[in-house]
């Protein structure tokens, strides 16, 4: 059963949900981070799974997103390095000194970096559409937010996050989903300006090159899962990565779009647990 969880670390408040299975297979736990504009219940289906097979499970809510805290720019500046910080102290404050990381989505990248930078804290790493090349751009639907006035305007509708859901998986998404989805921008206007100013943060461009340098010496078992149809993110780069290194291999998943995890949960949970449980040589 996944419960709803919050903890204070240092001046932020995060919000994460969680499963603990009674049967645990002594595994490491496993991190599941989301992109953009979603939040941690994108991870939902994945997460029942994974407890069916014993795994402990945490979906946290980047800072700015979802339920977690979301503080004015001038107390957190929504940068790379900002949340690849407070995203160290999260995982601190758990005390999971080891886990599997699960990763989907722009502003996931982070944890990407997060990854290469504490090698020692990753048992292993799960890829699902992700940016990772610099030649990555900003879908132009999520360009739009960081337009002036324009993207005020549409970072405070909460039609964003059916548009862009909808858009990146190619799927419509019941009703009952995008409530909980949309809740964050119902409640406050703080999400909107939070997502505003991460957008305008982000600067691929560097951050995938650190990413790409990164990976050049990267030895931890890592899994590129791949939603084949996704519109704004080509398999080019995940496919060369697994070609080149013997620890990164590749599963594709011919019809999935940008967010394989919302439509594909049993496939991707499939793959994932497949990945998790083999013993490696």
């Amino acid at each position: 059963m996944i419960t709803e969880q919050t903890i204070t670390v240092g001046s932020l408040e995060w919000f994460y949900r969680e499963v603990t299975p009674t049967n645990s297979n002594h595994k490491p736990p496993v991190v599941l981070v989301h992109g953009l504009p979603s939040h941690s219940y994108i991870w939902r289906n994945v997460m029942d799974n994974l407890e069916d097979e014993g795994f402990r499970a945490i979906a946290p809510d980047w800072i700015g997103s979802g339920f977690s805290a979301k503080p004015d720019k001038r107390d957190f500046p929504y940068t790379s390095a900002a949340y690849e910080k407070a995203f160290g102290e999260f995982l601190e404050e758990l005390e999971l000194e080891k886990v599997s990381l699960v990763v989907q989505g722009f502003l996931a990248s982070v944890a990407i970096q997060y990854a290469l930078g504490h090698a020692d804290a990753i048992d292993r790493l799960i890829i699902l559409n992700t940016p990772l090349s610099p030649e990555v751009k900003l879908p132009w639907l999520m360009q739009q937010w960081t337009i002036p006035f324009m993207g005020d305007m549409l970072t405070q509708d909460p039609l964003l996050v059916d548009r862009t859901l909808e858009k990146g998986s190619g799927f419509v998404i019941e009703d009952k989903d995008l409530d909980i989805f949309r809740q964050p921008y119902l409640k406050s206007s703080a999400v909107g300006r939070a997502l505003l100013t991460t957008t305008k943060n982000l600067k691929l461009s560097q951050t995938m090159k650190d990413i790409e340098s990164g990976f050049s010496g990267w030895q931890v078992p890592t899994l590129m899962l791949w939603g084949m149809a996704d519109p704004w993110l080509s398999a080019d780069i995940p496919e060369k990565l697994a070609a080149n290194a013997s620890n990164i291999e590749m599963v594709k998943l011919d019809e999935a779009k940008h967010y394989p995890q919302e439509h594909w949960p049993k496939e991707v949970s499939e793959e994932i647990v497949t990945f998790l449980r083999r013993q490696l040589v």
